[in-house]
C-alpha cells in the first residue's frame, strides 16, 4: 500500500511540475513576463496598473482556486497543515516578504524561471533560499522544538 501511495505522490508531483513549467512558459510566451509570484502580488496594487494587470489577476486567481478544484475533482484534501500560532505566522510572512524583496524575487521567479534560463543570479538566489529553508526547519524542529 505504501508503494502505491508513494507512486501516486511521485506521479502527482511530476504532473504538478510539468504544469508549473508549462504555465511559466505560456506566461513568458504570451506576456513576456517571468512567473514570479512575489512580483505578481506586489504589482496588484497601484501604481502598477498596466497591460499585464489582467494576466496577474488571472495567475493569482489560478493559484488560489487550484487547491479547492483539486479537492473537488479528486475527493481528497490537499494535506497541508499550517501553524495555528498567529504571531508565528505574522513573523514568518514578514520574513518571507523581506527575503523576496532583498533577493529580488521569490522561489517561483528564481527557482522555476531563472534556473531554466541558466541565470547565475537566480541559481545563487535559489541556493540561498533552499539553505535558509533547511536551516529554518532544523532550528524550528530541533532547537525550538516546534
Amino acid at each position: 500500500m505504501d508503494q502505491i501511495l508513494a507512486a501516486n505522490s511521485a506521479l502527482a508531483a511530476t504532473i504538478g511540475g510539468v504544469l508549473i513549467g508549462l504555465s511559466a512558459v505560456l506566461l513568458m510566451a504570451t506576456t513576456g513576463r517571468v512567473a514570479g509570484i512575489s512580483g505578481f502580488v506586489s504589482r496588484l496594487l497601484p501604481p502598477y496598473a498596466d497591460d499585464a494587470f489582467i494576466a496577474r489577476i488571472a495567475f493569482i486567481a489560478g493559484l488560489v482556486a487550484t487547491p479547492p478544484i483539486y479537492s473537488f475533482a479528486t475527493g481528497h484534501g490537499i494535506g497541508i497543515s499550517v501553524s495555528s500560532r498567529v504571531p508565528l505566522l505574522i513573523v514568518a510572512g514578514l520574513l518571507v516578504g523581506f527575503g523576496a524583496v532583498r533577493g529580488g524575487g521569490c522561489t517561483s521567479g528564481h527557482g522555476v524561471c531563472g534556473i531554466a534560463r541558466l541565470s547565475p543570479r537566480s541559481i545563487v538566489a535559489t541556493l540561498v533560499f533552499m539553505a535558509t529553508a533547511v536551516a529554518t526547519v532544523f532550528i524550528a524542529r530541533h532547537v525550538i522544538g516546534g
